[in-house]
């Protein structure tokens, strides 16, 4: 069943290195095991020893697909260990100016000694075009010039970003066209210009590349950040940067390709009107006149005092 899944979309798999391997470590728990085998216990087991919540999705992936090509009938649940706690790492812009510069300013070593050739520069070229856009590694890797089969492509005439390639269905991972910043088309028409890059923004001597990880690592180690700074980085750091500019919800969950209750859960904080009113509210409550209750017993003294005179007249 793996198997058949594996070869069935592996060619539409977004990494598929990293695809590939997933069903291999799922082949070496599952491998000998039939459907029925597949139980809230075996999950677990699995887990224990050392499985991941991505790979049992993969699995129940697999089952799905086998399911819908009519090759078993029964219902096979598979069982998910919780979600963990999402880190919402993102960059300051010091932190993003030193991966840049590291990328771009690197030179290849051979026999002890840095050459001529500047080999990092796609990863430059894909950190930006990350940072401007809150873009999808595999979408930005995939990006050429023009209308190309199985890739998405960037105007440079109009500047708009057409992420999700021609023909493909629209995922939960959205692939809306986004219109680039002026900053960063500038940078994208000066590398066609100047022949940094021919087909496509991210490429290696002409042709694109697959994935920048291994690259992308390297350039991390080297600006002296942290090994939890990975591509997937670019897209919260530039949702961030975008909440902290005042950029409205409706509009950043257009331009970054996501949902309005995504951007209210894990990045509205970093807007200057988060809670703005309420905060000013509880301001405006510290400046007000003494404690009710205070009022009231000042209120209720001078009653009894009153009534205290009147009997006085009255006697």
């Amino acid at each position: 069943m793996i198997s058949i899944y594996v070869a069935d979309t592996k060619d539409r798999q977004p990494r598929p290195k990293e695809f590939a391997s997933r069903a291999k470590r799922l082949l070496e728990f599952w491998g000998d095991m039939t459907l029925a085998q597949v139980t809230g216990q075996t999950c677990r087991e699995y887990v224990e020893k050392g499985g991941t919540r991505r790979q049992l999705e993969d699995l129940r992936a697999a089952i799905g697909h086998h399911l819908a090509e009519g090759l078993h009938r029964e219902i096979v649940k598979v069982v998910l260990p919780e979600k963990g706690i999402p880190r919402q790492r993102w960059l300051t812009r010091s932190e993003a100016a030193r991966l840049v510069w590291s990328a771009w300013r690197y030179r290849e070593i051979q026999k002890g000694k840095a050459t001529d050739r500047y080999s990092r520069r796609h990863v430059a070229r894909f950190i930006l075009v990350g940072l401007y856009t809150g873009t999808r590694a595999g979408a930005i890797c995939s990006a050429a010039f023009k209308p190309t089969d199985g890739c998405g492509w960037i105007d440079l005439e109009t500047g708009v970003f057409y992420r999700r390639p021609e023909g493909e269905r629209e995922t939960n991972k959205r692939k809306a066209p986004v219109r680039l910043p002026s900053r960063l088309l500038d940078h994208l028409r000066r590398w066609k210009a100047k022949r940094a890059c021919f087909n496509h923004p991210v490429e290696w001597i002409g042709e694109p590349v697959r994935d920048v990880d291994k690259a992308f690592r390297n350039s991390v180690k080297a600006a002296g950040l942290p090994p939890d700074v990975t591509p997937h980085v670019l897209k919260h750091t530039a949702i961030t940067w975008a909440m902290q500019e005042g950029m409205s919800k409706e509009d950043a969950a257009k331009f970054f390709s996501t949902t309005v209750e995504t951007i209210e859960r894990h990045y509205w904080h970093h807007h200057p009107d988060f809670q703005k009113e309420a905060a000013e509210r509880m301001n405006r409550r510290s400046r007000q006149k003494p404690d009710r209750n205070e009022r009231n017993k000042r209120e209720q003294n001078g009653t009894e005092r009153d009534n205290v005179l009147v009997l006085k007249r009255a006697s």
